[in-house]
């Protein structure tokens, strides 16, 4: 019943979007006056999350292997209402204490009965609180007990052997129910099936009886019909040869088989179970002639004929030695009123009793002994629901709050405080730990939709030698670079548990993991591009190499001499060719010149910036991508992919990223010893870089940039007089205009 006021919510902001913080009882009860447009998710699955199974698939009402918005409501109206205080379900505790439980309404006072009678059949009578393990003692109580009440009895419910003999006949011939004490049984619907089924045998059975048409020989007709079966297609085969042979001599030959026929078995070690003497006609084809049973046949077939003789052929037509097409015929109509009622037969699953014992268990009275122990197992039903409801309710006790904290909003997984559900442990790999790991069935089918979260996605293969235990998991790597990840790179993951797996990726995922990253991107393709040329082009020459010298191995002749340089003297060379090489080289060498004299020009403190501007030209494409990349970056596809119906775009910028992705750190109070005995041999970068600034500074007090900041002793104008590119000569003075002339 919903309350008169409305309830008031709180809600914090975190991961871009506003998320309801639960932090009592009455917002549990009353997540069903939420809208459901601000829940974080509106399903999950039931399975791959770091939460009891048992307790997600009692919330699992409709057992689809999903949990949804109304069934989580319903779970948390539930518990609240037979709790005193909801508050309880924030403590999270394993243990529920009696007198939390509200026995002023019928199902809390039925519930408190219950788990009164669980705690007495514990030897708990006095204790004050049921834990979970006390809960689930409920499974030990009816191993003990034949009555349960599933409306599935044993055949040890029964007390005298004769019933248990029965409902051993139906769990024969029908198999098997489980009881709650995990022995097979029979139910109320197994017990009425096999007794229709073996009232169908009886009559099916009587429409036989005492009938010559359908029993001919009685009770030996069976045995006739089964002659008559395993020889049929080859007796029909035998007359429709004579039939042809009759109709043209000429194919007689083929129909018996040609002489290379028997050549190409004939060197074999052959057995009467020879398939290829078995596929040879029952006897040699002569128009007109009847099949002989005795001699002359194929020995293959010769007991399936002898027995077709004594229990079909004997008694239905007489003594015979050979049997012509007609006595066939003849034989197969009397048969035909069997196999046309053995074609139509009923009650199928009670035929290995055998007719006396069908008839003898419709008889008796054991069907209704059978039906009445049914009934009285299920007269507990409602108490074994009521103690199922005790484990329901301390689950729920321990672990309903945990699951609306990672479904109508995310507070462990942006609180920080402790891992969501759905993260699945840590994987160390490239001096990093990756805390947001999830476990995927299908890394494949997973990277198609979790490729749209613009995270870069790791999925590795994880295994423990010694269980056997094979997972895969899919990681996002939010801090540090990605030059050292790539597909076969192997790792540690611990699972929630602590049990530690061997890790090895499988597939990558590329996005960006930050600007810094996107910064240097450029020049490190760049210099990766030039490594990878620098190398084809080694190879390419080691190759050349081996080879020539594998042939002078071979010829035993000295390899060959490299090519002598090009002779030089005239070459015929394309003009075209030439003069775009020209006009390339002749633009790069100006522009360079150009940048190089613009630079000197510059003052000496606009320099670095100069530099900075160049670099930042060169990267800020990158970083602007990748920027764009990052704010779009988000949980949803890679919770979508594994089962989640995520409500929110629930975003993982790079501060909340980098708290997710740990990088190695020395501890505080480290201490550090940067000696390396065995480090690489370090250029003099110093001194280099020295000489290049002394160079720059003499070239840029050469070109005069630097006059205007030194005293005039030391200027390039003054030391250098005229060469100094700067210097500019003094103007002549200007001579007066001529005095005007008066003319006469």
């Amino acid at each position: 019943m919903k309350p008169d006021a409305p309830h008031i919510w709180k809600f914090f902001r975190a991961g871009g979007f506003d998320q309801v913080k639960l932090e009592s009882g009455a917002d549990l009860a009353n997540l069903g006056q939420l809208d459901q447009k601000l829940w974080v998710a509106l399903a999950c699955p039931t399975s791959g999350l770091e939460c009891d199974a048992r307790t997600l698939a009692l919330m699992d009402t409709d057992k689809d292997g999903r949990i949804r918005a109304p069934e989580l409501i319903a779970a948390c109206q539930w518990i609240c209402g037979l709790l005193k205080n909801p508050d309880d379900l924030l403590k999270a505790s394993p243990v529920l204490s009696l007198a939390s439980i509200n026995d002023a309404i019928p199902e809390g006072k039925q519930l408190l009965a219950s788990v009164k009678q669980i705690l007495l059949h514990l030897g708990k009578k006095d204790a004050s609180a049921i834990t979970l393990e006390d809960a689930l003692g409920i499974e030990k109580i009816f191993v003990q007990t034949c009555f349960n009440g599933d409306g599935i009895v044993p055949a040890d419910a029964a007390a005298d052997e004769a019933t248990k003999s029965v409902i051993a006949d139906v769990i024969a011939c029908l198999g098997a129910e489980t009881d709650r004490s995990t022995k097979p049984g029979v139910n109320e619907a197994k017990v009425q099936q096999f007794f229709a089924a073996a009232q169908a045998f009886s009559d099916w059975w009587k429409q036989a009886e005492g009938s010559a048409d359908i029993l001919p020989l009685g009770a030996d007709t069976p045995a006739a019909a089964a002659a008559v079966k395993a020889v049929r297609a080859k007796v029909d085969d035998y007359f429709v040869r004579c039939r042809i042979a009759a109709f043209d001599a000429r194919a007689a030959a083929a129909l018996n088989r040609e002489e290379k026929d028997y050549l190409a078995f004939a060197a074999k070690d052959l057995t009467l179970t020879t398939l290829e003497l078995a596929a040879l006609p029952l006897a040699r084809v002569v128009a007109g002639q009847a099949l002989p049973l005795e001699a002359g046949v194929n020995p293959a077939w010769a007991a399936a004929l002898a027995t077709l003789q004594s229990a079909a052929v004997q008694p239905l037509v007489g003594a015979r030695t050979v049997l012509s097409e007609g006595e066939w015929a003849a034989l197969l109509a009397r048969l035909a009123p069997y196999e046309g009622w053995l074609a139509g037969k009923q009650g199928a699953a009670v035929e290995k009793l055998g007719l006396p014992r069908v008839r003898e268990l419709l008889a008796g009275t054991v069907r209704e002994k059978i039906l009445a122990l049914v009934a009285e197992d299920k007269q507990l039903e409602p108490e074994f629901k009521a103690m199922v409801a005790v484990e329901r309710m301390v689950r729920y006790h321990r672990d309903l709050y945990k699951v609306c904290s990672n479904f109508v909003s995310f507070q462990d997984f942006y609180g920080r405080k402790d891992k969501a559900i759905f993260q699945a442990g840590t994987l160390y790999l490239d001096q990093r730990g990756c805390e947001l790991c999830l476990t995927v069935e299908d890394a494949g089918k997973h990277a198609a939709m979790a490729a749209l979260a613009g995270t870069y996605l790791a999925y590795c293969d994880c295994a423990r030698k010694g269980s056997g235990e094979k997972m895969q998991i899919v990681v996002a790597v939010t801090g540090g670079d990605a030059d050292n990840l790539m597909v076969g790179r192997n790792g540690i993951f611990y699972d929630r548990k602590g049990r530690d797996w061997d890790a090895t990726i499988t597939k990558l995922v590329d996005n960006p993991i930050s600007i810094r990253q996107a910064f240097w991107s450029p020049y490190k393709k760049c210099v990766r591009m030039v490594e990878e040329q620098i190398a084809k082009r080694a190879s390419a020459q080691v190759e050349t190499t081996n080879t020539k010298l594998q042939a002078a191995v071979g010829t035993g002749q000295p390899p060959a001499p490299l090519p002598p340089p090009p002779a030089s003297g005239p070459k015929k060379v394309d003009p075209g060719v030439l003069a775009a090489v020209g006009l390339v080289l002749s633009t790069l060498l100006v522009a360079l010149g150009g940048i190089f004299a613009a630079f000197t020009k510059l003052p000496l403190w606009q320099m670095p910036l100069a530099i900075a501007a160049l670099l930042f030209t060169v990267s800020i494409p990158s970083m602007i991508i990748a920027w764009l990349k990052l704010r779009k970056r988000n949980l949803g596809p890679i919770l979508d992919a594994n089962g989640w119906a995520l409500n929110a775009l629930a975003k993982i910028n790079v501060p909340f990223g980098a708290s997710l992705t740990k990088l190695a750190t020395l501890p505080p109070g480290a201490q550090r010893n940067l000696f390396d005995p065995f480090a690489e041999k370090q250029r003099p970068w110093g001194l280099y870089v020295t000489v290049v600034a002394i160079l720059s500074l003499a070239g840029a007090w050469y070109m005069g940039s630097l006059d205007k900041f030194l005293p005039g002793s030391v200027k390039s104008i003054t030391i250098l007089g005229a060469n100094a590119p700067a210097y500019q000569p003094p103007c002549p003075p200007t001579s007066a205009p001529p005095a005007a002339t008066t003319k006469p």
